[in-house]
């Protein structure tokens, strides 16, 4: 049972945004290391996908370090090496530099992303699991809506390097919490294992790696995941841009996009309420890919040279698409936690969606920029978006069935 006071999870979906602002801290700052260290724009590419990079790479092998070694213990060091990175990172004088620390950024992301589900499910009820993984779901768009908001403020009025200390701390006052709020793996485990538990951590890693990659569950979660991060991050990705060729001031275009990624909590929120109330996954899967279909094409669809509706209803459209694609996250961490092939295959489980997630991320962006260049302009964004909410729909029917299988 959950200790009395404030339950660990929550403390583990605060680690997570810590985190997360690590990965949306760089875009406000691009325009200022340009000028400061003389990045280029490509350079400052690299600087951005470093993450996503990572995630590709090393997310299944993170995923079963974790297993193995203690899921508290990745997770602080992985918020270890993010305040470490930053707080180094200040003091930065080129792009080697910088790139090398963001390089150690990605790995501490991942070492913090990885065990965080199975570390909130270790602490709450089983009834209260899928709200909370709603909440956990959220943990990017928090963060990636409070780095676009505070980022240009605070470089404005300090400097990249007081932005880069002011999240070391961030991260260090994270590790602090989860060090003395977060039971202990050894502790807990001795605590409430069950021999099945027991037995899966002391499995090699080829075993479990071998049992993921068997199962079916694993695989139909991970592509649902990338579907749905490439076109929710290939529409985000290049809001700035499209509202600066509308005639936005900077300012506002960061703004409203940090609205949009906002908006994004509001559906893994709702994803964790509606599935304690008894909503099947598929039923939140499949309303959220449609949702999403449908808000792309009002948001994008022309006719001749005009669009189909004006700025500010485009703009609704856009916030609705990513607040129903929340109800997507949330739903397959919560599916991830009941499909992975055995308890001590959690963390492996939710590593290689990590994975999927960051080749959506990776792949998204140029897929829609490449259509956009091919075809003259973003009207056809929702074919992009389209293609990718069918494949998601279709994949929520192989997870139900895997669901319902497993509950025989």
């Amino acid at each position: 049972m959950p200790r009395p006071g404030l339950n660990p999870s929550w403390i583990v979906v605060a680690a997570g945004v810590s985190a997360s602002l690590h990965v949306g801290k760089l875009p406000p700052a691009v325009p200022v290391l340009q000028q400061e260290l003389g990045i280029s724009l490509v350079q400052a590419g690299f600087l951005l996908s470093t993450v996503q990079v990572a995630g590709m790479a090393l997310g299944l092998v993170v995923g079963l370090g974790a297993d193995k070694w203690g899921l508290r213990r990745s997770m602080l060091t992985g918020l270890a090496l993010m305040a470490l990175s930053s707080l180094v990172g200040a003091a930065a004088t080129g792009f080697a530099w910088l790139l090398a620390l963001r390089v150690l950024e990605g790995l501490g992301f991942l070492l913090v992303a990885m065990p965080a589900p199975g570390l909130i499910r270790r602490n709450v009820n089983a009834a209260e699991l899928s709200g909370r993984m709603g909440w956990w779901g959220s943990y990017m768009p928090i963060g990636s809506a409070i780095g676009l908001l505070l980022g240009p403020w605070v470089l404005q009025a300090t400097s990249w390097q007081a932005w880069w200390i002011a999240l070391g701390c961030s991260s260090l006052l994270a590790f602090i919490a989860v060090w003395r709020m977060v039971p202990a793996d050894a502790a807990r485990i001795s605590a409430s294992a069950t021999p099945a538990v027991a037995d899966s951590g002391s499995n090699g890693w080829r075993p479990r790696l071998a049992l993921t990659l068997r199962s079916p569950g694993p695989w139909l979660v991970s592509l649902a995941f990338m579907l749905y991060s490439g076109q929710w991050m290939g529409v985000v990705g290049f809001l700035p841009t499209m509202y600066a060729q509308a005639g936005l001031s900077a300012k506002l275009a960061g703004m409203l996009t940090a609205v949009v990624a906002a908006a994004n909590m509001v559906g893994n929120i709702a994803s964790g309420k509606l599935m304690q109330r008894g909503w099947s996954p598929r039923r939140c899967l499949q309303i959220g890919y449609v949702a999403m279909g449908l808000c792309a094409l009002l948001a994008y669809v022309q006719f001749g040279d005009q669009p189909l509706a004006p700025l500010w209803l485009r703009f609704v459209a856009v916030v609705l698409f990513s607040a129903a694609g929340g109800l997507i996250p949330a739903t397959l961490f919560t599916s991830a936690m009941h499909l992975a092939p055995s308890p001590g295959t959690v963390s492996t489980t939710v590593g290689f969606m990590q994975q999927w997630s960051c080749v959506g991320q990776f792949a998204g962006p140029p897929l829609v920029a490449a259509v956009a260049t091919a075809m003259g302009g973003w009207q056809f964004t929702w074919l992009v978006t389209g293609s990718m909410c069918a494949g998601g729909w279709l994949l929520a029917l192989g997870i139900d069935r895997c669901w319902h299988r497993l509950q025989r």
